[in-house]
Formats: C-alpha cells, sequence, structure tokens
C-alpha cells in the first residue's frame, strides 16, 4: 500500500464475546461491516489490534481494531500510525456517543474528547484531536442509572433488530468520507434520531 494514500479506519470497542454487541463496542462492529462490504479479512495482529488491508472506494485502507480495552486505545493506534506512515487527516475513529441519541450518525473533522474515555486516550497519546471521527449515538433516551454499565451490557432486543440497517448506513458514511472527504460525507450523511428536534454540535 501507499502509506501517503493509505485510510487508517480504527474502530473502539472492547475485546471478548461479553463485550461483542454492547453500545461500547460501535466502533468494533461498523468496522466489521466496513470489512464485510469490501471483501476485507480483519484477522493479522498489529501494534496491539487485529488489523486487515484492502480496498475501500477505489482507495488503500487499513482496518484496526485495537485490543488493548477502550480506556487505552491510543498507544495502539499511535503504534499503527507510526508503523504504517499514516497521516493524521487520514485517521478516522468510529465510536459509540452516549451525549448523542439511539442512531443518530455524526461525521465531524475534529473536535474535543467529550466524555469518552476512548478518545481521551487517543488524543493524549496521539498529541492532537484533529482527526477525523465518526460518532454514532447510543442514548436511550430516558435517564441512565449509570453510564458505565449500560455502555457495557448487551444491546436490547429493540437495538439488535435496529442494529443491521444502522451498521449499513454507517458503513456507508465511512466509505464516503474515504472516497469524498470529510465535508461531503457529512452534508450526506449527518442525521438526526428520529423524533429529535435537537442535537449536539
Amino acid at each position: 500500500m501507499d502509506a501517503a494514500e493509505t485510510w487508517l479506519v480504527v474502530g473502539l470497542g472492547n475485546p471478548g464475546p461479553e463485550y461483542e454487541y454492547s453500545p461500547h463496542n460501535m466502533g468494533f462492529l461498523v468496522v466489521d461491516r466496513v470489512a464485510e462490504r469490501n471483501a476485507i479479512r480483519i484477522s493479522r495482529p498489529d501494534s496491539q489490534a487485529i488489523a486487515g488491508t484492502g480496498v475501500v472506494a477505489g482507495n488503500p485502507v487499513l482496518l484496526a481494531k485495537p485490543q488493548t480495552y477502550m480506556n487505552l486505545s491510543g498507544g495502539s493506534v499511535k503504534q499503527l500510525r507510526a508503523k504504517h506512515e499514516i497521516a493524521l487527516a487520514r485517521l478516522l475513529v468510529v465510536y459509540d456517543d452516549l451525549d448523542l441519541p439511539w442512531a443518530s450518525v455524526r461525521i465531524r473533522p475534529s473536535g474535543s474528547p467529550a466524555g469518552h474515555n476512548g478518545m481521551k486516550s487517543l488524543v493524549s497519546s496521539l498529541g492532537s484531536r484533529d482527526f477525523p471521527r465518526l460518532r454514532i449515538g447510543v442514548h436511550p433516551g430516558h435517564p441512565l442509572s449509570s453510564g458505565k454499565d449500560f455502555l457495557l451490557a448487551p444491546m436490547k432486543r429493540g437495538w439488535r433488530e435496529e442494529l443491521d440497517a444502522l451498521l449499513d448506513y454507517a458503513s456507508q458514511a465511512v466509505e464516503s468520507i474515504i472516497s469524498e472527504g470529510v465535508e461531503k460525507a457529512m452534508t450526506r450523511f449527518n442525521r438526526r434520531a428520529q423524533g429529535i428536534n435537537e442535537e449536539e454540535a
């Protein structure tokens, strides 16, 4: 792959079958769907992650899922960037966001990690917050007694029934970022969840 042209697409999550379909693993799930849609196999150990290379929308891509557990994701991503000489502007991070309502999708060219520990680890390790990200809303729309417990527990049946369409939509957004750039992808794919009038910018 040409390092100058390669995209590194990182999904954030926690390894282990008990976390596979938890809201906090939305990044893993989206990257898995991108891999499936583009015939890429994510199976090779690389820089404390499992990774796979291929082509998405005509561009060389490295898909990766850090295996360090969420709160230490930054170390793995820093190693991947250095090893594969990935430009910061071509690092795309996909992750869940408890500040956004379920099934909303938000693309941004940069931004603060807010309360997301995985993103805090990335920003700290990379020394920058100026890289594209795609956030998937996972707030259920009612008060939570423990955000941590909610994020790490299996998704409820209703969400699992809606998950397939959401993963396809988010995967198309990833492909749009790679093929058209962040700004055009934002226009096409940033969406509010149904019935939500106001949303965090």
